[in-house]
């Protein structure tokens, strides 16, 4: 069984972009998205994905990852996928031993810059680079599938 485990995070400032050792255009919608499952269509530079996530417990969940022809995504991102696609630039940020991962939101969601790394356990100890701000794991809000239909511009950013 496939698992991912990860953490998130805000960003501060960015000082993350001179750091990272490469940044990708994403584009990104979902046929499914549900608590108990999310199904992906992802667009990652030159390549693209279809991935299906289980529910989160924690930090971790059931995550199965495929390469998908990169016209076949765009034709699904165009008539498969619920309204709201992501779109971001991701920076990969080696800092201690871990690569972490900022993406940048663009369109509906610009303003908003999250980290996340992955871990081999929920319990692996891991150091936080300067740009990391408060811990968002557990807040669904900034779950991509929540982003592409509930967006950061519409958020009441008082609360």
């Amino acid at each position: 069984m496939n698992w991912e485990i990860e953490r998130k995070y805000r960003v501060t400032g960015s000082s993350y972009r001179q750091l990272a050792t490469r940044c990708t255009y994403y584009k990104q919608g979902y046929i499914s998205a549900t608590p108990e499952a999310t199904v992906r269509i992802r667009i990652a530079g030159d390549q693209a994905f279809i991935t299906i996530k289980g529910a989160t417990t924690g930090c971790s969940r059931q995550e199965y990852e495929y390469p998908i022809p990169v016209a076949d995504a765009s034709q699904m991102l165009d008539t498969l996928c619920l309204s709201g696609l992501i779109e971001k630039k991701r920076y990969l940020c080696p800092h201690a031993g871990h690569t972490w991962e900022i993406d940048e939101f663009l369109g509906e969601n610009d303003g908003l810059t999250v980290a996340e790394i992955e871990l081999s356990s929920e319990s692996e100890s891991f150091e936080l680079p300067s740009f990391i701000g408060e811990e968002i794991t557990d807040d669904t809000r900034y779950y991509n599938s929540n982003l592409a239909c509930h967006p950061y511009k519409t958020w009441d950013k008082g609360k």
